[in-house]
């Protein structure tokens, strides 16, 4: 699969409808995935200096 072509685009992607879908439709994950992301950054930062409860806090703050 070095050389993929759009031309062969059937041919290696199992379910069209959804690529399709995922490219043309205007709905996006965008906003929840950014609160994903930033939990995951504080969670990053605090592992093993502070408690629980001091986390909590830090990503009640942000929202």
């Amino acid at each position: 699969m070095v050389e993929r072509h759009g031309h062969d685009l059937t041919d290696w992607v199992s379910d069209v409808d959804a690529v399709t879908a995922g490219l043309t439709l205007e709905h996006s994950s965008g906003p929840v995935e950014r609160h994903v992301n930033r939990t995951k950054m504080l969670k990053r930062q605090m592992y093993e200096r502070a408690n629980v409860d001091l986390l909590r806090k830090r990503v009640i703050h942000l929202e």
